[in-house]
């Protein structure tokens, strides 16, 4: 199976998936310099030159407050690059298998979203990666593959776990939001979850997340104790829950995003780990 993969070369996910490429996969890993998400020129060409059986979209905008003053930018990554990339992936007959995101729900709902639930983003980064959905979905129909995730770390890259490490050894006490749940998950275990979804030849839309739930707040404890227990952290800390009123930031964020992965859990044929297991894991790489 010949397979492009589409993402930053520093980019978390785009590194999983290069660490997890299964040895029947010949994949090309294509950054901005060889294939750029906001040119359908250069998609189309570089989709033409390696005749791909699949292509993994893990190319994304995701600075979401950034993403509020800069709506343009996240448009052409999140959603006129996903439309382009639906285009040439169907002229080449090749299947496509794009990442989205939790942001695309607005967060009142008290139990996981489910895949066919009422989609309403609170912020320009949720409304352009569900624009990329739509677009992908006019192209392709059913025959796309759209994988839903969320909160998403790695040993590689920057994210909130490695934010979380320098902030706590750099300071004595941080405040985190408390009153914002979802799911963390490592990004190692989504790679594997979309190379077995490639494998079975997955099509509509999926939840894939670690298991379990949490607040941001429960996720930086957990961070400090595991961080404590391999000695990445030298020193004692206090942790303190915040409000999102405590913490104001320029885009509003779902106050509960959890997935409900049932669906995918099934057709995989397996469950997520829970986020803590998995965060254990990571942080063990990283000592």
């Amino acid at each position: 199976m010949r397979v492009i993969v589409s993402g930053g070369r520093s980019g978390q996910l785009r590194q999983e998936l290069q660490r997890t490429q299964p040895a029947a996969v010949d994949a090309v890993f294509l950054a901005r310099d060889e294939m750029d998400m906001t040119c359908p020129d250069a998609i189309g060409a570089a989709v033409r030159e390696h005749q791909p059986d699949w292509i993994i979209n893990a190319a994304a905008y995701t600075a979401v407050d950034k993403a509020e003053t800069d709506q343009q930018a996240a448009y052409a990554v999140n959603a006129e690059g996903v439309a382009a990339l639906a285009k040439a992936a169907k002229a080449q007959s090749a299947r496509l298998a794009h990442v989205s995101t939790d942001f695309v729900f607005n967060g009142t709902h008290a139990s996981p979203y489910q895949v066919d639930q009422a989609t309403a983003p609170l912020g320009v980064y949720g409304e352009s990666k569900l624009a990329g959905e739509k677009a992908m979905q006019d192209v392709l129909g059913g025959d796309g593959l759209i994988v839903r995730t969320s909160w998403v770390y790695s040993a590689l890259g920057n994210n909130f776990v490695k934010t979380m490490l320098r902030l706590m050894d750099e300071r004595d006490e941080i405040g985190v939001i408390a009153d914002q749940v979802g799911t963390p998950t490592w990004a190692r275990d989504l790679a594997n979850a979309l190379w077995e979804s490639i494998d079975k030849g997955l099509a509509g839309l999926h939840h894939w997340t670690d298991a379990g739930v949490a607040s941001w707040y429960d996720f930086a404890v957990a961070i400090y104790e595991e961080a404590r227990s391999l000695e990445l952290l030298s020193k004692e800390i206090q942790v303190r829950p915040l409000t999102t009123d405590q913490y104001p930031t320029p885009a509003q964020r779902p106050a509960y995003s959890v997935l409900d992965k049932t669906q995918t859990w099934e057709a995989l044929g397996r469950s997520s780990d829970h986020w803590r297991v998995s965060l254990r894991k990571m942080m063990q790489e990283l000592s």
